[in-house]
């Protein structure tokens, strides 16, 4: 029997009816469908170095995948400071830059999965692990990403507001002017240490809720909730260790970002393979 394409209104409903269902299955997903329940460990230093020697081992087995999956990000990056540049948004550029931080989990997701097939069957690519992201990973992670999205604009919002009343609210007329205003003034060395605190609030929120819970969805279809109470009680667990893993995140991240982003080729696929041991570490399940 020949297929055709049909009238309209039943290639609507048919589409609608399609939608709906994907939607039905996004929304079912979000609560999960596993009852094991995750034990919380205690983590030490030799946990966090020995989970960047295994995500450093993860980026030098996998490396043309990890590039392939990376590469997009300096672009970007390249990006935001020529718009930055080209519309007179100096000052937001190291808001954008910091931003980074708060973004870095949903950037890694590709990382995390090739970590987790390499450990069940010694084998990954980029390809298989964008193929495993099924319903019930992909409507948790597209949620927990929103979230994060909204919160880098939120901090955005806190940036521009910081400059306006240090600063502010005109722009600089050069770059010169700007970085004169920022280490020669005492409102620039305000806007500095304010909007330093308020970026580390924003960066303390997004290790306490996602940290562990991406690689946790990407792990199993423990569902949203879950995942995200997990690592709030791992944050609770381990604060010191959580909050010096979350310095050496922003650390590196922000070295990476010195030469127009280019470091991010590494430091992202190394933090994001170092993040998945970190969970492992973190997490036994019944």
């Amino acid at each position: 029997m020949v297929d055709t394409i049909g009238n309209p209104l039943s290639w609507g409903a048919k589409t609608l009816g399609s939608a709906s269902r994907s939607a039905s299955d996004v929304a079912t997903h979000l609560g999960g469908t596993v009852g094991a329940q995750p034990n919380i460990q205690v983590l030490s230093w030799h946990h966090v170095k020995t989970a960047l020697r295994l995500g450093w081992r993860d980026v030098m087995q996998f490396r043309s995948d990890v590039l392939a999956l990376c590469l997009v990000y300096p672009v970007i990056g390249i990006a935001l400071v020529y718009l930055a540049f080209e519309q007179a948004l100096l000052p937001m550029l190291f808001p954008l830059a910091a931003g980074f931080a708060l973004l870095g989990p949903v950037a890694s997701i590709g990382m995390y999965e090739i970590s987790r097939q390499n450990e069940g069957t010694g084998r990954a690519n980029w390809g298989a692990a964008f193929d495993a992201l099924r319903m019930r990973v992909v409507g948790p992670v597209m949620m927990l990403g929103l979230f994060l999205l909204f919160w880098f604009m939120l901090w955005m919002a806190a940036a521009f507001a910081i400059y306006s009343v240090t600063l502010g609210p005109a722009m600089p007329q050069s770059t010169a002017a700007f970085v004169s205003s920022v280490f020669t003034t005492s409102a620039g060395w305000a806007m500095i240490v304010l909007g330093m605190a308020v970026g580390a609030g924003f960066a303390v929120v997004v290790l306490i809720v996602a940290a562990i819970s991406f690689p946790m969805l990407i792990d199993r279809p423990v569902g949203l909730p879950q995942a995200v109470i997990t690592s709030a009680k791992v944050f609770k667990t381990n604060p010191v260790i959580m909050l010096g893993w979350g310095a050496i995140v922003a650390a590196l991240l922000a070295l990476a970002s010195v030469p127009v982003f280019l470091g991010l080729v590494l430091v992202l696929p190394l933090l994001g393979h170092a993040t998945w041991h970190l969970y492992r570490f973190a997490i036994d399940y019944d």
